[in-house]
């Protein structure tokens, strides 16, 4: 959907674009429900068709709340700019970027091969690299898994 009366953002559409923008972030941020309360940490990811793959220490305040309510919305920002149209005037500075939104339900993955096929996915992203793991340190960690079931982007005076 469009915003009104501004041409400066835009909305993503395509999921071509969306995956575009996840791509290029190293961080993702991700919302949870605690109680009453947001909580929102960072973390590094892993994202392949639809799915980010995210991984924890098997214990800690992130766990408790997902096993009480699973429901998450991950936050991708990238290609920030700031620009000025007019140097001396602040307000018409501006901050160039593409984000986006995804929801979904965090589930815990326990199966040793899921783990792995999750583990390579997430270093392929942010190396590039083909890994080897072994059980004790996969073992040792937790693989925190979101099926996107719905996202959303815009742009702010992105060009391109």
């Amino acid at each position: 959907m469009q915003p009104k009366n501004n041409p400066a953002i835009q909305a993503i559409m395509n999921e071509q674009e969306f995956d575009e923008v996840i791509q290029k972030c190293s961080v993702c941020h991700v919302g949870m429900v605690d109680d009453d309360k947001p909580y929102v940490l960072g973390f590094n990811f892993g994202y392949k068709d639809r799915v980010i793959y995210l991984h924890s220490a098997k214990e800690g305040k992130k766990i408790e709340i997902l096993k009480r309510n699973n429901n998450v919305c991950v936050e991708f920002d990238a290609d920030h700019l700031l620009f000025a149209r007019h140097e001396n005037v602040a307000c018409s500075w501006r901050m160039r970027y593409r984000s986006v939104l995804a929801h979904g339900k965090a589930v815990f993955v326990d199966e040793y091969d899921e783990k792995i096929e999750a583990l390579k996915i997430f270093m392929k992203h942010h190396s590039g690299i083909d890994f080897n793991y072994n059980k004790p340190a996969v073992d040792n960690i937790l693989i925190i898994k979101i099926e996107i079931e719905t996202m959303t982007g815009r742009k702010f005076e992105y060009i391109g």
